[in-house]
Parts: C-alpha cells; sequence; structure tokens
C-alpha cells in the first residue's frame, strides 16, 4: 500500500504560478513567445500558467518519456511526440513539471535548438536536486524540493495520481 505525504498545498501551488506568471509576463512584453508544454505531466501547470500571463502567447507540446512504469528515470529518451509550431526566431520557453535528473531538459533543449528559435528558456513548476545528472540551468523556478517521487498536479506514477490537486511524495 503507497502513502502520500504532502509536499505543495494547492494554495502554495497557485502562489507559485501566479509569480512564475508575472516575471514571465514582464520578461517577455513584447516578444514573440511560444510554451512548449512537455507531455504528459506539463499540462496542469501549462494551463495554470498560461491563463495567469498577461502577454500574448502560442502553445505547443512535446512528448518525451524517460520513465517508463518506474520510479526512477532511465538513461534512454525517447521522442514520444515532436512541435508543430515553427521556432524559428521566436523566443521559446519549455515548460515543466519536474527536473529531476535533467537529461531529458538536456535532450530537449538541443532538439529545440536544431529549430533556429530566438532563444529557449526552461520554466519549472519543480526543481529536485535528488539525482541531477546535467548541468542545466533554470530561468523560473516555482518551488526546490531535495528529494522523494513526486505525484499529483500533473505528476504521475505508472499514469495513477496525475489528478491530485496537491503535490504529495509518494511513500511505497
Amino acid at each position: 500500500m503507497s502513502n502520500l505525504i504532502p509536499v505543495l498545498t494547492k494554495e502554495e501551488i497557485e502562489k507559485a504560478v501566479s509569480d512564475i506568471a508575472r516575471k514571465i509576463s514582464s520578461d517577455y512584453k513584447g516578444c514573440d513567445l511560444i510554451l512548449i508544454g512537455v507531455l504528459k505531466g506539463a499540462f496542469i501547470f501549462l494551463s495554470d500558467l498560461v491563463r495567469q500571463l498577461t502577454i500574448p502567447v502560442k502553445v505547443d507540446f512535446i512528448g518525451l518519456s524517460s520513465y517508463g512504469l518506474e520510479t526512477s528515470p532511465s538513461q534512454s529518451i525517447h521522442l514520444t511526440k515532436d512541435i508543430e509550431i515553427d521556432l524559428k526566431n521566436k523566443d521559446v520557453l519549455i515548460v515543466e513539471d519536474i527536473i529531476d535528473t535533467g537529461l531529458s531538459l538536456t535532450y530537449l533543449v538541443d532538439h529545440l535548438k536544431k529549430f533556429g528559435p530566438k532563444s529557449v528558456k526552461i520554466c519549472s513548476l519543480l526543481d529536485k536536486h535528488e539525482r541531477r545528472k546535467a548541468d542545466i540551468r533554470i530561468d523560473y523556478i516555482g518551488h526546490i524540493v531535495k528529494k522523494g517521487f513526486l505525484v499529483g498536479y500533473g505528476l504521475d506514477y505508472a499514469e495513477k495520481f496525475r489528478n491530485l490537486p496537491e503535490v504529495y511524495h509518494l511513500k511505497t
């Protein structure tokens, strides 16, 4: 049986999203910004974030897989869905639910740069350092977490728990 230990409440998530949206709106005022949501985990965060922005944006999604049904990421990263919007000379902001090892994001940044964007930056609700393997700069962070396997608010374990409105540490 698994236990869920609270990490972030709805109110803490709402505040983090609002703070990030305010910074992005200020930093990208007058820019041609494209948000790239990383499926599947980031869709809830991205949805809430877009509604808080005060600037026009375009949205696309990309799919990556590195976990499968495990609680630790594999070294193998697979592209499961590519972008559909033209990124040439556009500002791109990758929106992630959580940064863990950083390997997926390193792969993704390199992949997106092939499309000739003006800039590529990273936004993540959660930044977890426990298993960090890549030196990656995260430009917008909602909350730093030291360790644990997290679920809820889009984060899953074997496609379960995404629907939870708060973030929890899954203890098995």
